[in-house]
């Protein structure tokens, strides 16, 4: 990946300079931003280090596909860039392994990219990495369970502990019951078995 270093007074104008050179709109890119201290009679000074979106998907293709390789894993990976959130999608003669059980090798995947990119940058992208649809599916199979047990709360007036659910599936629900009428919810307990309270709203 190509590292573009930009130092001057203000960032909005760095910023402005940087953008104008490489020809990109800012969600074309990913930014580290440090501050310089002057000497006696200077201010302080702006230094980003700019990374392209593009570039660091471009890097994340290929080292995911390495790093499922030394799995003995035969993987294709397509890649996309939607506002700044780069998504890559594995397919593999393998994917029960590829996602784990509950998900947890693909939630480890992704922390591993996202830490391959840290190292290299300094920044944490934004990435969202799955296999053959299986967040989609997840996300699915969430809502339709939050809002049926929203409803049984809704109707009965007593709240329900849903089961165990690692931090991502934990916000799906959140956010698929956070506009539904009559109920609330709260995450209780320690991980791994933190879990999801849905409660009526008067009570």
């Amino acid at each position: 990946m190509d590292l573009y270093v930009y130092e001057g007074k203000e960032l909005s104008v760095v910023l402005a300079k940087a953008l104008e050179d490489l020809n990109l709109k800012e969600n074309d890119i990913l930014y580290k931003k440090e501050e310089k201290k002057g000497g006696l009679f200077k201010g302080t000074s702006v230094k980003l280090s700019i990374v392209k979106i593009e570039d660091i998907k471009n890097f994340l293709q290929d080292y995911l596909k390495d790093l499922v390789s030394s799995m003995n894993i035969e993987v294709k990976v397509e890649s996309s860039i939607r506002e700044n959130q780069i998504t890559l999608k594995m397919a593999s003669n393998n994917n029960p392994i590829l996602i784990g059980k509950g998900g947890q090798t693909l939630s480890a995947l992704t922390t591993i990219v996202k830490q391959a990119v840290y190292n290299q940058i300094g920044v944490f992208p934004y990435i969202n990495l799955d296999v053959e649809n299986y967040k989609g599916k997840q996300v699915a199979h969430l809502e339709r369970l939050a809002k049926n047990v929203a409803r049984e709360v809704k109707n009965t007036k007593t709240p329900v502990v849903m089961e165990s659910m690692n931090s991502y599936e934990r916000r799906i629900v959140h956010n698929i019951l956070s506009t539904f009428s009559g109920i609330k919810t709260e995450s209780q307990g320690e991980d791994p078995n933190r879990c999801v309270v849905v409660k009526p709203k008067n009570d």
